[in-house]
């Protein structure tokens, strides 16, 4: 018999054991729901672009909305910035006063609309061989400088343009943004 009683599982005691933990996990998992309610319910939703905000008039003469509204009338679309990364790091030598330098430049392109995008994603070899094109004129020592840096940025972004044109029949990339630049 008293290797029975020692076989017995709970008493009183395991059980409001349980009865805490249930009751904690309870409180934890309300806890976190209500502050995700809070989080995720406070804002309106903003106004789209182009549109009033809400109980504020509609100002006179202002800018037809972007996207569907100019390209419905005939203009040209004009959206919000958009960015085309270039698939891979250009990677070019060139020349400097001592020595041969090694230069790592990551891009990406700004472009207005999906409309742009499409089309810059489309050439991205066009864009990628008159962007590594441009690069390779460069000088070591240009490049140095900040000032260097925004010449060659200027002479890719009106190289690209160009040849966007020709094929595209308009400019599509409005910046060519640095994002990494090394220098060897």
């Amino acid at each position: 018999m008293a290797a029975e009683k020692e076989l017995e599982i709970g008493d009183g005691g395991s059980k409001k054991k349980k009865m805490i933990i249930i009751a904690a996990a309870a409180v934890v998992l309300l806890g976190g729901g209500g502050a995700a309610f809070m989080m995720m319910g406070g804002d309106p939703p903003p106004a789209a672009e182009g549109a009033p905000a809400e109980g504020a008039p509609a100002a006179e003469g202002a800018a037809p909305a972007a996207d569907g509204a100019a390209a419905a009338a005939g203009g040209p679309e004009v959206g919000s910035a958009l960015y085309v990364g270039m698939p891979r790091p250009f990677v070019f030598n060139v020349a400097g006063a001592n020595r041969d330098r090694l230069v790592q430049i990551k891009a990406q392109l700004l472009v207005r609309g999906t409309q742009n995008e499409e089309t810059a994603k489309q050439h991205i070899p066009l864009i990628e061989s008159t962007m590594l094109r441009t690069f390779s004129k460069a000088n070591a020592d240009e490049l140095v400088t900040a000032a260097g840096k925004e010449t060659i940025k200027a002479a890719a972004l009106k190289d690209v343009q160009e040849a966007l044109k020709g094929v595209a029949g308009s400019p599509v990339v409005e910046e060519i943004l640095f994002t990494g630049f090394v220098m060897q």
